[in-house]
């Protein structure tokens, strides 16, 4: 397996350059150079003896075959769910009249995350120590990626890692879970601005070959191939596993990676029918997958603050597949984006699209609303976002024969105030996220400024600050 750039540019590489590397250095993100079929024993859904570590190892191998041996991976995928609190990791929880919801924070950190980078975090110590090498990982949260890859990566040696969040836009819980880590090799970094902010830094440091030689940078946001690899794997145990034949998915969306991850899964041979992108008022993606146009506005604070983004660097991915994969149309698109804020695919594109996609936007009301529902009716909690993904399904589903999975992606307990005001009552915290109160934060404050975060991030890279 080879992997190459959305733009075409870039050199091809093999898995362990892609996991460093992360961005590809045309500006491009990096996908495999083909689509390998999932095995028989995948589709199946057999558990083996390792339960979701076996189908994990088993879907991520093709990619993974010319980096490691068979059985030194299966222990470092073992390894990387061991610590989840669900035996299944991922389980599902079924609603009635068509509906599931698939429970994906019952990891380290409450949070789908950290079921793609209690993995990643593991496949860097590998690929670092072969190489004797260390790195600065970097990387860009609108609230559940910071604390996952800090989770994924504190105290290793050959790491230091600088994340950066929007001031003042994420939960307080969301905050916390990074700030009061105690590790020496790990930085936060408040920005004045929002999530689309920072996310445009770190691109920006990345696209400076030369500073991104000098401080070794990588990256764990969902740019890195990695992270989607990893998510591909609950949607195979979602349609295999519990044995939908006809499936869909309902999945609230920011930086797309995750539903993307269901695309990949697809491609690979899943037998799913269509995906619903659901967004908050920042709907962008919603204009896109009804009109094929998109154009950047504010950014607006929500509910759900983890999709309070206007550009999804995913959506990249998918454009490079429908484009037949064809780099340079990608490159020209994207940098028209980039340029003016719009962009427009053409109408045969935008059939293709809507075959299999669509998106929805859920307002404010409509999502307290959906937590109050479902709380009246089954007793269960579920965090705004998750509240976005289960009412776009409910508006989305067209017939009763179809099975839609929402993705449950936090727990409701970190976002609190939300469902407090939802249903009157706070959701129970778990221990791990009460004592957070109680630790002294560390975190940098600054602007929104291209030079003075290049300088912290030097010093962090050092290990200076």
């Amino acid at each position: 397996m080879k992997y190459v750039s959305t733009r075409g540019r870039a050199p091809v590489l093999e898995f362990g350059d892609v996991l460093l590397a992360g961005l590809a250095a045309d500006g491009g993100l990096y996908v495999p150079d083909h689509w390998p079929e999932l095995s028989a024993a995948a589709l199946s859904g057999e558990p083996g003896r390792g339960g979701y570590a076996d189908l994990a190892a088993e879907v991520m191998w093709p990619f993974v075959a010319a980096a490691y041996p068979r059985d030194r991976f299966d222990e470092v995928v073992l390894d990387a769910y061991a610590g989840f609190d669900h035996p299944e990791v991922a389980p599902m929880v079924e609603l009635g009249d068509g509906l599931w919801l698939m429970e994906l924070f019952h990891g380290p950190t409450f949070a789908f995350k950290d079921i793609a980078l209690q993995l990643v975090g593991r496949l860097f110590d590998e690929e670092l120590a072969r190489r004797d090498e260390r790195v600065a990982i970097v990387g860009a949260t609108s609230g559940d990626t910071g604390s996952a890859a800090i989770e994924a990566v504190r105290d290793r040696g050959n790491i230091q890692i600088v994340i950066l969040h929007p001031h003042g836009r994420i939960s307080e819980v969301q905050r916390r879970q990074m700030t009061t880590v105690d590790s020496p090799n790990v930085h936060n970094v408040a920005i004045e601005g929002t999530f689309d902010d920072c996310q445009d830094l770190v691109k920006a440091m990345f696209s400076d070959a030369e500073f991104r030689a000098d401080q070794r940078l990588s990256a764990v946001n969902s740019i890195n191939w990695a992270r989607v690899m990893a998510q591909t794997v609950y949607y195979v145990a979602a349609a295999a596993r519990y044995g939908l034949e006809r499936a869909s998915f309902s999945v609230p969306t920011g930086n797309f990676g995750n539903v993307l991850a269901g695309h990949v899964a697809r491609q690979m041979g899943l037998p799913v029918d269509r995906f619903v992108v659901a967004s908050n008022r920042n709907d962008i993606l919603t204009q896109f997958f009804t009109t094929g146009s998109m154009a950047v506005s504010e950014v607006y604070p929500t509910l759900s603050p983890s999709m309070d983004i206007q550009v999804s660097s995913n959506l990249e991915r998918l454009l490079f597949e429908v484009l037949d994969r064809d780099g340079a149309r990608t490159a020209e698109l994207l940098e028209q984006f980039r340029a003016t804020g719009k962009m427009q695919i053409d109408a045969r594109v935008l059939a293709e699209l809507q075959r299999q996609w669509s998106g929805l936007r859920v307002g404010e009301d409509e999502t307290t609303a959906t937590i109050a529902d479902l709380y009246r009716a089954t007793g269960m909690i579920v965090d705004p976002h998750t509240a976005v993904g289960l009412a776009a399904a409910r508006r989305a589903r067209q017939d009763a024969d179809e099975a839609m999975v929402v993705m449950a992606t936090a727990h409701p307990a970190k976002f609190g105030d939300a469902v407090e005001a939802a249903i009157g009552i706070r959701p129970p915290m778990p221990p791990a996220l009460a004592e957070l109160a109680e630790r002294p934060e560390r975190c940098g404050l600054l602007p929104n400024d291209l030079a003075a975060v290049k300088a912290h991030v030097a010093r962090c890279a050092a290990g200076l600050d």
